[in-house]
């Protein structure tokens, strides 16, 4: 029988780890699991960062509030099933907490989260996240079928709204990052039209 762990220190972080081993950790460092590896997450996010967070979480809870769709923050357990290279489907090894994540199919929702791909994820960079978010997750939001990927750069204030295309590979809408002073649409909410002034105040 498996013995839970309640310290990070207990962990060999070179091993590979399944979801069924990440619920018997009982420690307060915040991590995620991207197939099978432990990854530590950064430490409490920046004012500004929350500030952003907030803004976004603020405009999305609004519009979504009479709609099916839930919207969530992290912290926010989201695992993803992905398929192995002959296509069976293998133990969950990934558990990630997107900064901002929409579900549509309530059917994924349980008491521990989000189990298979949220429609929409947004992440705000941070330096010690930024790498991460750019390369890995990227992979893995495209490879589990998130269908809309936005990336938040609060030094820049600027977004990049990727969406996935047919062939399953995310694209962007334009070569350059949206600014200051315009507004974004959603793929899936052409109705929702993001305003950048309001999400990057003074």
């Amino acid at each position: 029988m498996s013995r839970t762990i309640t310290n990070i220190n207990q962990l060999d972080l070179n091993k590979s780890y399944t979801y069924s081993d990440y619920l018997k950790w009982r420690f307060s460092e915040m991590v995620e699991l991207i197939k099978g590896r432990v990854v530590r997450m950064s430490p409490a996010p920046s004012r500004e960062h929350q500030e952003i967070s907030f803004e976004l979480l603020l405009l999305l809870g609004q519009y979504f509030r009479k709609k099916q769709c839930k919207v969530y923050h992290a912290p926010f357990d989201v695992r993803l099933p992905l398929p192995s290279n002959d296509g069976q489907q293998e133990p969950i090894n990934t558990v990630v907490q997107p900064d901002i994540c929409v579900v549509c199919d309530l059917s994924k929702l349980d008491q521990q989260g989000c189990n298979g791909a949220p429609d929409w994820i947004i992440e705000i960079l941070s330096p010690a996240t930024s790498k991460k978010d750019l390369t890995e997750k990227f992979d893995l939001y495209q490879q589990a079928g998130v269908k809309e990927y936005w990336v938040v750069h609060p030094s820049e204030a600027t977004i990049i709204p990727y969406r996935l295309n047919t062939q399953g590979q995310y694209e962007t809408l334009r070569p350059t990052p949206f600014v200051k002073g315009e507004h974004i649409p959603s793929g899936l909410f052409p109705d929702l039209l993001v305003d950048l002034d309001g999400i990057f105040q003074e």
